[in-house]
């Protein structure tokens, strides 16, 4: 268990109070009835997107300030069956949870602890022996029904839709899509049926052989007009707004009409790169202004980023990628959330995950495949942008829409050379506010304040909620709440005691 020691606690605890409980962080005061609640909570976060549980503090809304602050003492028993119960009742077993001590100043004076188990993202679903499946809502945990626990299923890579038969005519697939594909491949003896089969692209029903959603997908001439009659689509669509915003309304501000790409996926992502590629080279006339720019990305990264929302995205959604062009930006958004255990914040060190394993496996055996990086790409563009002096990648999940989204950004910015630095300062503090960007780039108040609104206006920083204007901080847009509030002092390093 992490401990940090009264003094280095105190600020964090002060910290803590101001938070207010939330899908990724909750209170709990230590009982004896508390066990069980808790290890919901901690299942219901591994099985949404992480959190901070938080042991020895009683709820806002029953005391306020350090009068929250009843510690583990209360009931030491307890922290000790929950720690037992943690590796038995909850399945399968929770990986890489991590238990902080922090001593503080109690309600009544006394020194004591409180302690955070720090629980991540899971690629597993999880449940508690005897009470269910759970997942987070805005501040609880709410069981999930059968419906529910198969599409997370889905959503973490357990299950994946491209396995699932679709009642398709073989002879719409037998195209020369396929043909490409088989000399490329090898197979030669059997019928196209058999063949599929043996590669896992066709199961038998019965006593007969049916394709996969995937065989739709990369074989059909057309898989989103097949797909459609499914209630799914696999088209991409290309938009190009003048300006840096969408403009909603009967008269919305596209430079031209909406292009939608359609095709086997090898040919669709190749016609997809071809088309916003030819599209970045012309440059375009920033909105208003009448001056010429030219975008900085580069082609790998682009590439990339269409290949992995083609590849990565959830089929039986109901909804095409979308590729949408702006004067200082473009972002390809994908059906469907992060799979396993990835989040906005660790993709660039955890990479991507295959929803799809067999398409992405069978899309390599093309004669002239697609760009695929073997796990790799999502680093490479992170590797790309910064070679370029460009602001790295920006990705974010959309989970309040009908149809959830991944969106990857990328911004035609270059990036200023103190933004490593002030990047550096977030991730370790969680924060930063004018004062500290005015040591790091030894600029007066004034300038560092322009510098951090320029950064809110382009996306790249964001204001914390409730701080008025004297304590004002900022952090990235896809730091998690957790990171602001277990960072670590580069002076003051967590030591560890077991």
């Amino acid at each position: 268990m992490n401990e940090l020691n009264l003094e280095q606690a105190e600020a964090r605890v002060a910290n803590l109070l101001r938070a207010s409980e939330s899908k990724t962080l909750e209170f709990k005061r230590v009982s004896g009835q508390m066990v069980n609640k808790t290890l919901i909570a901690i299942s219901a976060f591994a099985n949404t997107d992480g959190g901070i549980l938080v042991l020895g503090v009683a709820d806002a809304r029953q005391e306020v300030g350090q009068k929250r602050l009843y510690g583990v003492e209360e009931n030491p028993e307890s922290v000790d069956d929950l720690r037992r119960k943690l590796s038995t009742q909850i399945t399968p077993v929770i990986g890489h949870l991590k238990f902080f001590r922090w001593a503080c100043k109690l309600r009544d004076q006394s020194i004591g602890h409180i302690v955070l188990i720090q629980v991540g993202k899971s690629d597993k679903v999880h449940s508690v022996a005897d009470n269910g499946t759970f997942k987070r809502m805005d501040a609880s945990s709410r069981q999930m029904n059968a419906e529910e626990i198969t599409e997370l299923s889905y959503q973490r890579g357990i299950r994946s839709a491209e396995t699932e038969i679709i009642d398709v005519e073989f002879d719409l697939l037998e195209t020369d899509t396929w043909r490409a594909f088989l000399a490329g491949r090898g197979l030669k003896s059997g019928t196209f049926p058999e063949q599929l089969n043996r590669i896992g692209l066709a199961s038998k029903v019965g006593n007969k052989l049916m394709p996969t959603r995937a065989t739709v997908l990369l074989f059909a001439d057309e898989p989103g007009s097949l797909l459609a009659s499914f209630g799914t689509r696999a088209d991409v669509r290309i938009m190009v707004y003048d300006g840096k915003q969408a403009v909603a309304g009967a008269t919305p501000n596209l430079r031209k009409a909406p292009k939608t790409i359609r095709g086997p996926l090898v040919e669709l992502i190749d016609k997809a790169v071809a088309e916003v590629l030819d599209e970045l080279a012309k440059g375009l006339t920033l909105s208003g202004s009448g001056f010429k720019t030219k975008h900085l990305y580069p082609e790998r990264v682009v590439k990339e980023a269409i290949v992995n929302a083609v590849i990565h995205r959830d089929y039986p959604l109901n909804r095409d990628i979308f590729i949408k062009i702006f004067d200082d930006r473009i972002e390809v958004e994908s059906p469907g959330i992060f799979p396993g255990n990835i989040t906005p914040s660790n993709i660039d060190k955890a990479g991507s995950k295959a929803r799809n394993p067999l398409i992405a496996q069978n899309l390599r055996e093309f004669p002239i495949p697609p760009n695929i990086d073997a796990g790799e790409g999502v680093k490479m563009m992170f590797a790309e942008m910064a070679s370029a002096k460009l602001f790295p990648p920006q990705y974010s999940q959309n989970t309040t829409a009908a149809v959830e989204s991944v969106t990857v950004t990328l911004r035609n910015l270059e990036r200023p050379t103190i933004w490593d630095e002030v990047s550096h300062w977030i991730d370790t503090k969680g924060e930063i506010a004018n004062a500290d960007l005015c040591k790091i780039a030894k600029i007066e108040t004034l300038a560092s304040s322009r510098m951090l609104k320029n950064w809110v206006e382009q996306g790249v920083l964001i204001q914390l909620p409730d701080r008025g204007k004297r304590n004002m901080a900022y952090t990235k847009p896809t730091l998690p709440e957790e990171q602001t509030l277990l960072s670590e002092d580069e002076d003051n390093k967590i030591s560890n005691h077991y």
